[in-house]
């Protein structure tokens, strides 16, 4: 692989975009119909052992994540996805999204990767029907199990999102479906929730940031915290989330 790409923005997008800024916001949204809602990437487990049950701990657990988690490389490769979607390289979007499959390390986190990609690539199809990309292309990831972050960058570039906020919006996402998952478990009340999805900002940004100047050679993890959270999971008595 090589490094991303730095490809400049259409002449029609620019940060004061207000249609790009909406359809961020729409791809963004908890109520997006990808079923997000029904995972906790193992917060469920760390809950059950009695690991996470503060919104300190709460606010610990994920901004080790995006440090040095899954989530950090998820992001990076959803970068890459989008900057192949907008030169339209189509064969490099494929390898991407082998790659992602490749990175999963549990069944339940490549099971939920693969129905929320699905979910989203189905979405778009069929809110935009002239979607830029051959058919040969698009069956072809529908048969090899479109990935999220893969569908989120093909998405992204398609709506003309500039991908700094497109980065943001997949962090900001992401924290959303696990703080409203956590408001849930621990529980949390609704206004700690908010509290705390308002005082990582800074962290996301800083995320954001470095997963920016990554180099395909720095596409690590060192999530074996959540790895284990998720295997254990997928044995546990009673759930209310799938992951």
């Amino acid at each position: 692989m090589t490094a991303p790409l730095r490809s400049s923005p259409p002449p029609s997008q620019s940060l004061n975009s207000p249609q790009a800024l909406l359809r961020l916001l729409q791809l963004a949204s908890p109520a997006l119909p990808v079923g997000a809602f029904s995972y906790s990437e193992g917060l469920e487990t760390l809950v059950h052992q009695q690991q996470v049950t503060s919104a300190e701990q709460l606010g610990h657990w994920l901004n080790q994540e995006l440090r040095h988690g899954a989530i950090r490389m998820d992001a990076a490769l959803m970068l890459r996805c989008y900057q192949a979607s907008q030169v339209q390289d189509w064969h490099r979007l494929q390898d991407w999204n082998q790659w992602i499959n490749a990175s999963r390390e549990t069944e339940e986190l490549r099971l939920q990767s693969e129905q929320m990609g699905r979910s989203l690539l189905r979405l778009l199809k069929q809110l935009q029907p002239t979607l830029a990309i051959p058919s040969e292309s698009l069956t072809q990831l529908q048969a090899e199990h479109c990935h999220f972050a893969t569908a989120f960058g093909l998405a992204a570039a398609h709506w003309q999102i500039l991908e700094e906020q497109a980065l943001l919006g997949y962090l900001q996402s992401w924290a959303t479906n696990l703080i409203a998952a956590a408001v849930k478990l621990i529980p949390l009340g609704q206004t700690a929730g908010q509290q705390l999805l308002f005082n990582m900002q800074l962290s996301l940004e800083a995320a954001a940031m470095t997963i920016l100047r990554l180099q395909d050679e720095e596409l690590e993890t060192c999530g074996w915290g959540l790895s284990l959270a998720s295997m254990s999971h997928a044995t546990q008595y009673s759930r209310l989330f799938r992951s």
